[in-house]
């Protein structure tokens, strides 16, 4: 029978640790696909990675599971920016590291510029690393054009270049080389991609600081020098709302090209962290639940971000969508970020609820949106929990 339901799966923590495939994941894949090595039931990998191209993490992910995996059934961070068509005219700068130029014209951006174009550009601005001042005066900048928007794609590799450059070009409005006028407010539109503090790798010790973390950084000098608040154009990646409809939609995209004539009904979140995984499933599932109740807004009412009239329109672009899922259930996973101190067994509803909240300070901590609705070992143990689920077999 052609399946009702659907799998988002993370990928760092869940299906591998750094560059070392978790063993539970191949075990999990041999179980989704048939004997042809083809995919039963519709797949995307939600991953709040995005120094990346699409097709090169398909390929890694292809890799590590033994199965083909096409860049349609992966899901970046900065995925859902080609939603964004009004900024894609726009001269944007980005920052990150990986391919973020090739990414954003990807994306649909048209005019883009680099942390380190803008360095190049204006030499005198990156001050903190003197073995990189410049040793003469350069001669003046002509021709560099103004920027209109800021992207950050992901952490960087130097934070102290970056978060200087982009408070100057916030703070001149886009022409950085200018002398500093009154201090403009509201400021250029920043679009941020992965709000993640946290991630996990192959380290003993628990954590590596993620793009989250270089955030805190930014939003709190920008608040220390101007004594206002930085505001975010959209938040996007895992827990953003708007993600979760976009992935939504590429399970019913699989499941119409594989010729499945029956609605995909319900989606099974799995993840290793509470904070990006869990929250955002359970965010969404209560957006699911309002959005057929005929009430649209009230289901993203808890994250500001997600009530802005940006992302209601982008909630509501994919008009040709079959609305048919009804919910998303969020599965924790121990071989990652979280940890569960007791036995783990597939009967576990309830998740122990974190004591610091190490979630983007533009969502609010509702304790209830970080209890998964099941915690089992790993991901084989998930997708056998939705098939018994399921009835499938």
């Amino acid at each position: 029978q052609p399946p009702a339901f659907g799998f988002l799966f993370d990928v760092d923590g869940v299906l591998v640790r750094g560059s070392q495939a978790v063993p539970a994941a191949r075990q999990a894949f041999q179980r989704l696909a048939g004997s042809s090595g083809r995919l039963r039931v519709p797949v995307v990998f939600l991953t709040n990675a995005g120094n990346c191209l699409r097709s090169a993490k398909a390929r890694e992910l292809s890799q590590a599971l033994g199965l083909q995996v096409s860049p349609e059934q992966v899901i970046l961070s900065h995925s859902p920016l080609r939603l964004f068509s009004q900024f894609h005219q726009k001269c944007m700068l980005v920052a990150g590291q990986g391919p973020v130029e090739e990414n954003a014209l990807n994306l649909g951006f048209k005019h883009v510029v680099t942390i380190e174009a803008l360095r190049k550009a204006y030499p005198l601005l990156d001050m903190v690393d003197q073995s990189r001042r410049p040793k003469e005066l350069p001669p003046p900048t002509t021709g560099f054009p103004t920027i209109e928007g800021v992207i950050l794609f992901g952490e960087p590799v130097r934070w102290e270049t970056s978060l200087q450059l982009i408070i100057d070009v916030l703070l001149s409005n886009g022409n950085p080389g200018a002398e500093l006028q009154d201090i403009p407010y509201p400021h250029l539109p920043v679009l941020a991609c992965n709000m993640d503090l946290l991630w996990m790798a192959e380290a003993k010790m628990p954590s590596r600081f993620g793009h989250g973390t270089f955030l805190l950084c930014l939003e709190n000098i920008y608040k220390k020098v101007t004594g206002r608040e930085l505001k975010y154009e959209a938040l996007i990646g895992k827990p953003s709302t708007v993600t979760y409809r976009y992935a939504e939609y590429l399970i019913q995209q699989q499941a119409e090209k594989q010729g499945w004539k029956s609605p995909i009904r319900r989606l099974y979140a799995v993840g290793d962290n509470p904070m990006s995984d869990i929250y955002g499933a359970n965010l969404y599932n209560s957006y699911l639940k309002s959005a057929h109740q005929n009430q649209v807004q009230a289901g993203v009412k808890r994250s500001p971000q997600a009530a802005s009239p940006q992302t209601e329109d982008h909630l509501e672009l994919r008009k040709d969508c079959n609305n048919s899922v009804v919910s998303c259930e969020s599965i924790l996973v121990c071989t990652g970020v979280y940890r569960h101190n007791a036995d783990v067994t597939g009967n576990t509803e309830e998740c122990t609820m974190e004591t610091v909240f190490h979630g983007h300070r533009d969502f609010c901590f509702d304790p209830s949106l970080v209890e998964a609705s099941y915690i089992v070992q790993d991901v084989n143990d998930a997708v056998q929990l939705a098939f018994k689920k399921e009835n499938w077999s």
